[in-house]
């Protein structure tokens, strides 16, 4: 029973932060159609800020936070406003190749500035100690991680169901001329959607920075776990993003506890397994 709730409550944790940085990319995967491979950099962009702000500079954690999600929020937007939506209407294979690149540049900036040492973030007293829930004692962090993760999938569904830019959203993706000539900002929705994925990446590096290490190579390394979240919820279906986060982050924990050997094998299985089954994604519908 004891090992049960530790694989749960592990895993949910583990899943809300591969769903946190996946729910940007399934955006602009699913909903702009920008095959974008440097998602992942702005995880780690985030969590580096982060952790130079909590460590060098001595912020505070609440601080530093917000702060490195905006400032990587407004990197994306600024390196969509002047590069990357000049490949939209480029080959998959040249928004493929550009942000390959993209990725290698960030990773050698960040490097050159930090250096290649794994980087810590700095946690606040709060989320240091540990809750005693009864059955097992949780770090508060990892609560603080599920509730981040509860938080984000409540708010992008109110945003993209309740809101005015998300009836622009939908109008930009399915017509997007037709959109522009009824008066709906296209532009504005694109660079909107790529900054807010940005930011959300940048949120998931932060607060999965004990479960997926700050390393020189992050961007790369955790790309095919959120790649692979994205095709398995189904690209542009942000509840399918969540029920895969929380599906795939489950059964990788439950296979460290039980057959630490086999590393992510499980979580590879697991997927195969899932596409198989339903190769459009899980909560989306296929195509007629």
């Amino acid at each position: 029973m004891q090992l049960l709730a530790n694989v749960l409550i592990d895993g949910l944790a583990y899943g809300m932060v591969l769903f946190i940085i996946a729910a940007g990319l399934s955006v602009t995967l699913g909903l702009m159609r920008f095959v974008n491979l440097s998602h992942g950099a702005f995880a780690m962009i985030g969590g580096y800020a982060a952790a130079l702000l909590t460590r060098e500079a001595h912020w505070s954690f609440w601080l530093a936070v917000p702060t490195a999600v905006l400032l990587t929020g407004l990197l994306g937007a600024g390196l969509e406003a002047l590069v990357l939506r000049h490949l939209y209407h480029r080959s998959e294979l040249s928004q493929v190749l550009f942000t390959i690149g993209l990725t290698f540049f960030l990773i050698a900036t960040v490097n050159a500035l930090a250096g290649p040492q794994v980087q810590m973030i700095t946690l606040p007293p709060l989320l240091a100690q540990s809750v005693d829930l009864g059955f097992r004692t949780l770090p508060a962090q990892r609560l603080f991680v599920i509730a981040a993760g509860v938080i984000v999938a409540l708010a992008a569904a109110w945003v993209v169901t309740r809101t005015r830019f998300g009836v622009w959203l939908r109008a930009a993706v399915d017509h997007a001329e037709t959109a522009a000539t009824l008066g709906v900002p296209v532009r504005l929705v694109q660079c909107s959607c790529f900054a807010v994925g940005a930011a959300l990446a940048a949120l998931g590096g932060v607060l999965g920075a004990e479960l997926m290490p700050l390393e020189p190579y992050y961007a790369l390394k955790y790309l095919v776990l959120v790649l692979v979240v994205v095709a398995v919820g189904g690209m542009g279906s942000l509840p399918g993003t969540l029920v895969a986060g929380v599906v795939l982050g489950t059964v990788e924990t439950a296979s460290k506890y039980l057959a630490s050997d086999w590393g992510s094998l499980f979580f590879f299985v697991a997927m195969a397994a899932l596409l198989a089954w339903r190769p459009q994604g899980l909560l989306r519908r296929a195509a007629a």
